[in-house]
């Protein structure tokens, strides 16, 4: 790639597709000898203007030396990004590390300056910030700390783009040029800034493929059926608001319209703009229709064309090609393999899909991978809704299909902000990128409820992601860590989408049960204790209750100040003076407009129409109010949130739906079985606690005692032997010691004399422990002899576990000092691929490893998370006086694990780390066991720049 003067090949890890802050996408990758012609291309687009805040002076063109110097990086000390749409130069920048190449050395060599030249066309497009984003990246791999420009002072785009991106920086002003320098490495702010514009581009990108202002059906037959001519009259059925083509390269010349829409032959022939290209012609002809929509400037794709990754090698190359030729163009893509796409919006109506009939319109959002699944969750939210509109009916649905570019984390980003989302759903095969996943849906579930739903499909074919070594379980509690309300079924995430869409969050697991059936009664009561919910004893109305009855009860349960939440059981009653379904609908609900807002839940037999009748709507239809963190802020109008991530505004939007109050009719969900409509309420309370806590998250507390730049020197020293290695005692107790974790000190005894002598080293009680791998931690087998008083006992202990296992070399015994008495836990950090890392706690022995009784917390943890995660598990008692025991220090436990977790915060070669066994006594803790493995850190991480999926 690169000729001999250039000291590294080319970076191909450097190569990124980004969104732009209006939705479209480029590509940065690093500039090469063969890019001269596109350089010169480039820069003849460039006005003068732009040119002379470039170079200071008139350049109206490069000249041959310039082109060469460009185009020439050596990757390490002059280095060249450009960002491209459709294969040429829209923007440049570069990096020139001072003192470098004769260049005079008046600063640090870990200091570079930078420049930017962006295409007058793509200006305002947030070209120049993602590549800044970059080239710092790229900078840090290349160990440069600072970067200086010099800008002329009317070149106030530029001076924005250093100064908005967040890095800590001083400026100055000399010879009529305002110089500014600034560190590169990520602060709270800069990486605030960065995630806002990730949010804002993402969104955006989504937002031009729902909200389009016109669509173009490519591959709309002529004659009734398929799938493009049934695309076609469902968007005509739906009413789309903007202008609609049939697109087709086999219509007749002399055809202009089908349907009543303009027909065409290309998109090329399209006089007018066209945002959103649906494509129906098979897959082999894909890349033509790309190239024409590219060409033409359409901004989105929904790839309908099967034969993809699912079809095998050859489909999952094609695949990837797609996205490569798509995003050339700045597109964005659903599909292919997909459902389509629907926004029930009336300013919008647009059904793209295969879905005969426009949902009704609602305030539920759907994500569906699969699109048989997609067409369920219509289904059910349609029956489910009865004749509602505004609340349970849909407010958008994307079925991504093979999920090759646009994912479950776009969407997410969308739903964010958007004001006619307040409840999103999710089916997901797969989680690509949990990490960023997990970061996402913890800042959307402080505005509105995410319920989730995780099927057992592998990674998606053809699409690169990194894989989990986490099991499942473990996955699923780090997403309810982040708000995510997980549930198993597409059931269950339609129960609690209606519950969390019709009715405020519940104050507390307290329930009232009331209603006419007593056996109904008692199954309900029996489902809240199995989730952990606090019932009241049912009240039993008599099957001859009236609609007074259940009106009375109901409210009298809602103002009890004991009561968070009702169910009501109800069975067909039987008599001339027993209410009717409508009756009984109409008493409910308006018990429960007029009460404290509280949520309501009716249990019924599917023998009548009582469901059917509490879904209908008989006054206007209310907003959502779930994203109000309790039943006291609705009542008040309040609007509470919570966390947001640094520097990154709220969606006003979302905060504004959610603290409205209800208004007409009170929508009650009803369920036909007592264990889904508690189920689905226990996850209502799980996820209003959630609420409460997250808006006081804690702190990452400072500790004044750490040596953290003792030990990124002595990690740096020791990752000079090799990639990647598991350190040794003396190492990993230098290593933990630098953040005041000390390990207490045991010494090898391969014989019994050097047991003796370590003993009296130590000083006496001892304990003899054998760390063979086979007998590590396990004092079961008798692998360890505690409590060892004199040299006899220790000469005596030594002989039986030699006896009983092996010669010492296999034994590989050694001694310890004694520590005091108390609980032995186990402490662990892992880095995972894709989940970041990871920090888990646990009872050593038969708890965590047979019982798998662990729990985990994404790093870094606060002093909150340190505490919740030791009480946590399902052993925890035992460390807080179990049937009279003593207590042990809980609060030395917690400072340990906040130390293990900034170690692998501040390091991130910290790859994993293990103490174990840790024990707590009444007063303090001893670590007795520690093992720590470091590895090179990956070349880009997610405190790196923005980037799309690699594909």
């Amino acid at each position: 790639m690169q000729s001999a003067p250039d000291r590294h090949e080319y970076p191909a890890h450097w190569e990124a597709d980004v969104v732009l802050r209006d939705g479209g996408t480029a590509r940065i990758r690093p500039i090469t000898v063969d890019d001269a012609e596109r350089l010169v291309s480039f820069y003849e687009q460039v006005s003068d203007e732009s040119k002379y805040y470039r170079f200071f002076a008139p350049y109206p063109r490069l000249s041959a030396k310039d082109v060469h110097r460009f185009t020439h990086h050596d990757f390490v000390d002059r280095v060249g990004l450009a960002a491209t749409v459709g294969g040429e130069f829209i923007a440049t920048v570069r990096y020139d590390r001072i003192g470098a190449d004769g260049m005079a050395a008046t600063a640090p060599a870990d200091e570079a300056e930078v420049a930017f030249l962006v295409q007058d066309a793509h200006q305002g497009r947030g070209v120049a910030s993602a590549l800044l984003e970059h080239i710092a990246a790229v900078a840090r791999e290349r160990d440069i700390r600072r970067f200086a420009a010099e800008v002329l002072p009317a070149n106030n785009k530029m001076i924005k783009v250093f100064t908005d991106a967040g890095y800590t920086q001083k400026r100055s002003f000399e010879d009529g040029v305002v110089r500014l320098e600034f560190d590169l490495e990520p602060t709270e702010r800069s990486l605030a800034v960065q995630r806002a514009r990730e949010q804002r581009a993402e969104a955006h990108s989504v937002r031009r493929l729902l909200v389009p202002g016109s669509v173009a059906v490519i591959g709309t037959g002529r004659t009734p059926g398929g799938v493009g001519r049934s695309v076609l009259g469902n968007l005509r059925e739906a009413g789309f608001t903007g202008d609609l083509y049939a697109v087709n390269k086999a219509f007749p010349e002399d055809l202009k319209e089908l349907d009543g829409v303009p027909a065409h032959r290309s998109v090329r022939d399209i006089d007018g703009h066209v945002d959103l290209a649906v494509v129906a012609v098979p897959a082999d002809h894909v890349p033509e229709v790309v190239t024409e929509c590219g060409e033409h400037g359409v901004q989105g794709l929904v790839v309908l064309a099967a034969g993809y990754a699912e079809s095998g090698p050859e489909g999952r190359e094609r695949q990837r090609e797609l996205v490569r030729h798509a995003r050339a163009y700045g597109m964005r893509i659903i599909g292919p393999n997909a459902f389509g796409v629907i926004n029930t919006s009336p300013q919008v109506r647009l059904n793209a899909s295969l879905a005969p009939q426009m949902p009704r319109p609602g305030r539920i959002g759907l994500f569906a991978q699969s699109g048989a699944i997609g067409v369920a969750l219509l289904s059910r939210l349609h029956r489910r809704g009865g004749g509602v509109t505004g609340v349970t009916g849909v407010s958008t649905f994307v079925s991504s299909g093979n999920r090759a570019d646009v994912s479950g984390n776009d969407v997410l980003q969308y739903w964010y902000d958007d004001p006619d989302t307040d409840v999103a759903l999710m089916y997901l095969e797969s989680i690509g990128n949990p990490r960023k996943f997990t970061r996402l849906a913890r800042r959307t579930a402080a505005a509105k409820p995410l319920v989730v739903v995780q099927g057992a499909g592998s990674a998606p074919q053809g699409h690169a992601v990194r894989a989990t070594r986490l099991p499942h379980a473990t996955v699923s509690v780090l997403l309810r860590q982040a708000g995510v309300i997980r549930v198993d079924t597409i059931t269950e995430l339609v129960d609690a989408g209606l519950l969390l869409a019709r009715q405020p969050l519940p104050r507390g697991p307290r329930v009232g049960i009331l209603g006419n059936s007593e056996s109904l009664g008692l199954l309900t009561y029996d489902a809240c204790l199995s989730e952990g919910l606090r019932p009241q004893p049912p009240l039993d109305l008599t099957t001859e209750a009236s609609a007074e009855d259940f009106h009375a009860a109901l409210a009298h349960a809602l103002s009890d100040e004991a009561c968070d939440a009702v169910v009501v059981t109800a069975i067909p009653a039987i008599g001339e003076a027993s209410p009717g379904d409508a009756e009984l609908a109409q008493a409910l609900r308006s018990a429960a407009a007029a009460g404290p807002a509280k949520p309501v839940l009716v249990v019924h037999v599917e023998l009548g129409g009582l469901a059917a009748a509490l879904s209908a709507a008989t006054s206007t239809a209310p907003r959502a109010r779930t994203a109000t963190p309790d039943a006291a802020a609705a009542e008040a109008g309040a609007t509470r949130t919570g966390p947001t991530e640094p520097g990154t505004p709220p969606a006003p939007a979302a905060e504004a739906a959610a603290s409205e109050a209800l208004e007409g009719t009170h929508l009650i969900p009803a369920y036909p079985a007592a264990e889904r409509a508690v189920r689905a309420l226990a996850e209502a309370v799980k996820y209003a606690q959630w609420r409460r806590e997250a808006a006081d998250p804690g702190k990452v507390p400072e500790h004044e005692d750490i040596d953290e730049k003792g030990a990124a020197a002595l990690i740096g020293r020791l990752l000079a032997r090799g990639q990647g290695l598991t350190l040794g005692t003396d190492e990993t107790c230098e290593l933990l010691g630098r953040y005041g974790i000390p390990v207490r000190r045991s010494l090898p005894a391969p014989a019994p004399d050097e047991a003796v002598r370590a003993a009296a080293a130590l000083g006496y009680p001892v304990a003899l422990k054998a760390t063979a791998p086979h007998l590590r931690h396990r004092a079961d087998l008798g692998g360890v002899r505690l409590d060892l008083a004199d040299e006899e006992q220790l000469r005596r202990a030594y002989s039986e576990l030699t006896e009983l296992f092996g010669a010492p070399q296999e034994l590989r015994p050694v001694v310890q000092a004694m520590a005091p008495r108390g609980v032995d836990t186990v402490v662990r950090a892992v880095i995972d691929p894709a989940a970041g890392a990871v920090l888990s706690f646990g009872l050593a022995g038969a708890a965590s490893q047979l019982l798998g009784d662990m729990a985990h917390r994404l790093i870094p943890v606060t002093d909150r998370d340190a505490g919740s995660l030791v009480r946590s598990i399902r052993t925890a008692p035992l460390l807080f006086g179990w049937r009279g025991s003593t207590p042990v220090d809980t609060p030395a436990l917690e400072e340990l694990l906040l130390r293990v977790s900034r170690l692998v915060d501040d390091h991130p070669e910290v790859v994993a780390v293990t103490l174990e066994p840790v024990v707590v006594a009444p007063h303090g803790l001893s670590v007795l066991g520690a093992s720590v493995r470091l590895a090179p850190p990956p070349a880009r991480d997610d405190l790196g720049p923005r980037t799309l999926p690699a594909y």
